[in-house]
């Protein structure tokens, strides 16, 4: 169980650093090659990012068979939280706690990391449990 957690776990960060390629790939092309305003080619490119990682987590992370209008709902609702507590805790870290905002992002990243790979293995996907 434990060897299986701990695959998935470094299969699901992998996945995050296609998913940021991705993203910021295509804010580079928006931004660089189309001049796109940045702020628009940063959403597209996390829309971008998201289906990237919903779609290598579904298949590969977790092999689950739930269907995608059960899956892609309750994904969206992690990917929601995990902004949220982003926005939280860099808040927290950063004024409450006067830490520097990279030290706190980086902090932030990983407490998210956690967050969403919970929430994605025994919620979103919970069929490959």
């Amino acid at each position: 169980m434990l060897g299986r957690l701990l695959r998935q776990f470094i299969a699901f960060a992998g996945v995050g650093v296609v998913a940021s390629i991705a993203h910021y790939a295509v804010l580079a092309v928006l931004v660089e090659g189309a001049a796109v305003r940045a702020s628009l080619a940063a959403l597209a490119g996390f829309t971008v990012g998201g289906i990237v990682s919903y779609l290598l987590n579904r298949r590969y992370t977790f092999d689950s068979a739930r269907s995608h209008g059960a899956a892609v709902p309750r994904f969206a609702l992690v990917a929601a939280g995990a902004f949220v507590l982003t926005g939280l805790l860099m808040e927290a870290f950063t004024a409450h706690f006067g830490l520097h905002w990279l030290v706190a992002q980086v902090i932030t990243t990983l407490i998210v990391l956690i967050w969403t790979f919970v929430g994605n293995r025994f919620w979103t996907f919970r069929d490959a449990i």
